[in-house]
């Protein structure tokens, strides 16, 4: 019967290929139990690494502490080089220990339902850490070693939670994308710091014609500018009692979601259209405005389409419209969503043109949206009411005109202490947003 030894088998350390060493070790009958030793080495090794890890750790936050004005970057640098070799080495155990329990048949997941390992035996191994945390406190270590870089900056407070895995972010990040009008009509990136600086380029070469033999003057050249997009700290604190947390029927994922999904896309959906970009992203109608005539970039261009505080709703404030739609260029235009809220559909709804002919068609098939001079229109209650000197409509290309930016990583804090017998989770995560484009969108004032 031919032998395995360690050394033969942890050659090469990748998970496919320690996959295939173990089924062939399975195949020799008792080498089986060779296996095993080596599955209780490796744990021991990842423990080992965990300790080291959370004493430099504690080194550091004690030393930070400590600093009156914070650690200077050179002895962060070495730390942070220091944890990331633990992590490093961490991480290299943990797909050696995935692999082998693959190849084994070992289930170390919690219900004994192993999650599949396409995502990564690191996904996999943290995701397993955060669930053991999240229900019961436990598991802090690992998390540490998993995001204790992301966590460590100079000057700051380490103890800034724990980054939720990704089959949560993802489930949040979905159902905020069907219940927030902006984040369906305007353009949504992810960013991996802490701003996205967009550059613009606003024009301005000039080309001109010249004879043959005609002398050639030198032309303008082109304005190239930029803008930042910081993103910003979103939080929602849930509470659970810990017999909810110990129901093994609850889908922790899920009941986190559906916790904060509210709380996150009222105040998004508040910052989108009115934020004052002071620790939240700007919100469309925070801009400053100029009547279209005088449009200048920077600036937001409008139209009158009412005046005494109130539609007329009859044609005027329909040709009104026709002049809003069409105060935008034509390469935004054919992009065009107009963006208003219930009220405001409600006043607009009811006009008709010259031939008693409304002008706001609804959609005739169900996903279509109701269509105002040929275009969709999107509904969004934090636009303004009509009123005098407001704003309650605005058309344009918002996947051109307005950006929002949200920072990967979506972070949980469990707080067992605060409010007993709940537990709490901080969770926050990083949203920016402006406009990035002023010539792609208009808005539709009415006068006082």
């Amino acid at each position: 019967m031919r032998h395995y030894s360690k050394t033969a088998i942890l050659a090469g350390a990748s998970a496919i290929a320690m996959s295939s060493a173990v089924k062939s070790v399975r195949a020799e009958g008792d080498a089986a139990s060779e296996v095993k030793q080596l599955i209780a080495d490796l744990e021991r090794r990842l423990n080992k690494r965990s300790d080291d890890l959370k004493s430099d750790f504690e080194s550091f936050k004690q030393a930070n502490n400590s600093a009156k004005d914070g650690l200077d970057k050179e002895k962060v640098d070495k730390i942070n080089a220091d944890l990331t070799k633990h992590t490093d080495e961490m991480s290299e155990i943990r797909q050696q220990l995935a692999a082998l329990r693959l190849g084994s048949g070992a289930d170390n997941s919690l219900g004994g339902n192993r999650m599949a390992l396409a995502n990564s035996a690191e996904a996999e191994a943290h995701s397993t850490a955060f669930n053991a945390y999240f229900r019961k406190g436990k598991g802090e270590d690992d998390l540490e070693g998993l995001a204790v870089k992301a966590q460590l900056s100079e000057g700051s407070n380490p103890d800034g939670g724990y980054t939720v895995p990704v089959q949560v972010e993802t489930q949040i990040d979905r159902v905020l994308a069907k219940t927030s009008a902006m984040r369906r009509i305007a353009r949504v990136i992810t960013i991996g710091g802490s701003v996205y600086r967009k550059p613009v380029s606003q024009g301005g070469a000039v080309a001109g014609w010249v004879g043959e033999k005609g002398g050639r003057t030198e032309t303008d050249t082109p304005k190239l500018s930029s803008i930042d997009f910081p993103a910003m700290e979103l939080y929602a604190m849930p509470a659970a009692t810990q017999a909810l947390l110990d129901d093994s029927n609850i889908d922790i994922a899920q009941w986190l979601a559906d916790e904060v999904q509210i709380a996150f896309t009222e105040q998004e959906g508040i910052a989108f259209i009115n934020g004052d970009g002071q620790k939240q992203p700007k919100g469309l109608l925070s801009y400053t405005t100029v009547a279209d005539s005088s449009y200048i970039w920077g600036k937001l261009g409008f139209t009158q389409i009412g005046t005494g505080g109130g539609l007329a709703g009859d044609a005027t404030t329909g040709d009104a419209l026709i002049d809003l739609a069409y105060s935008l260029k034509q390469g935004y235009r054919q992009n065009a969503t107009w963006l208003m809220n219930r009220k405001s559909q409600a006043s607009i709804r009811k006009i008709k043109d010259e031939n008693d002919v409304y002008i706001w068609q609804p959609g005739l098939q169900a996903g279509q949206p109701a269509t105002l001079l040929g275009y969709p229109v999107a509904d969004d209650d934090n636009m303004d009411d009509v009123g005098g000197n407001k704003y309650p409509v605005a058309f344009g290309d918002f996947q051109r005109g307005y950006l929002i930016v949200d920072r990967a990583g979506i972070r949980v804090l469990r707080d067992p202490y605060t409010s007993k017998p709940f537990v709490l989770f901080y969770t926050t995560k990083r949203v920016g947003g402006g406009v990035q484009n002023f010539e792609a969108i208009k808005l539709g004032k009415v006068a006082s």
